[in-house]
């Protein structure tokens, strides 16, 4: 178990991968050297799971929290889509460098945002964690309203093709 949740960037051929199985597994807009698919990471079960940021839109501020959805800071810096986590293993991602000097302001920008988002997750983190195992078991025993279900990746059927994908790497 993690102490801290991690910020990673997530391998574009991975989730290229997991959408043959499931066309719930999001993909990144714009072009993914620009755009990195990028969310925290922590453990479910026996598996790491990464789940989406989203950055910042007018309409989170009017959105409510759900079982599968999580506002940072009522909106203001984005949201957590656990809807989308995926299993992922260490050679599925990569740690995102909260630190790193850049002068390019929309990088700048975008770093500053991810640490107001880690900030928030980690005053948060019993929340995030109870949530995410939440949804996952409720998904897990076919326990979800319909609706929701239906918004959710595969996590089991995800998990399967992790290791598959896994041991072909």
């Amino acid at each position: 178990m993690y102490k801290t949740f991690k910020i990673v960037k997530i391998n574009s051929d991975y989730c290229d991968y997991l959408r043959n199985f499931d066309n719930k597994v999001p993909f990144n807009a714009g072009k993914k050297e620009l755009r990195p698919f990028i969310g925290v990471l922590f453990m479910i079960e026996k598996f790491e799971y990464f789940a989406p940021l989203a950055s910042p839109k007018p309409k989170h501020k009017k959105l409510k929290n759900t079982i599968d959805l999580l506002k940072i800071e009522d909106g203001i810096y984005g949201v957590i889509n656990f809807n989308n986590m995926l299993p992922v293993a260490k050679g599925n991602y990569q740690e995102f460098d909260l630190n790193k000097n850049t002068s390019n302001k929309e990088e700048m920008f975008r770093i500053e945002l991810l640490r107001n988002q880690l900030r928030f997750l980690t005053a948060n983190r019993t929340d995030v964690l109870t949530k995410s195992k939440i949804l996952y078991k409720l998904y897990k025993n076919k326990k979800l309203p319909k609706n929701v279900e239906d918004r959710c990746c595969n996590f089991m059927l995800l998990e399967k093709k992790c290791k598959e994908y896994n041991k072909l790497c």
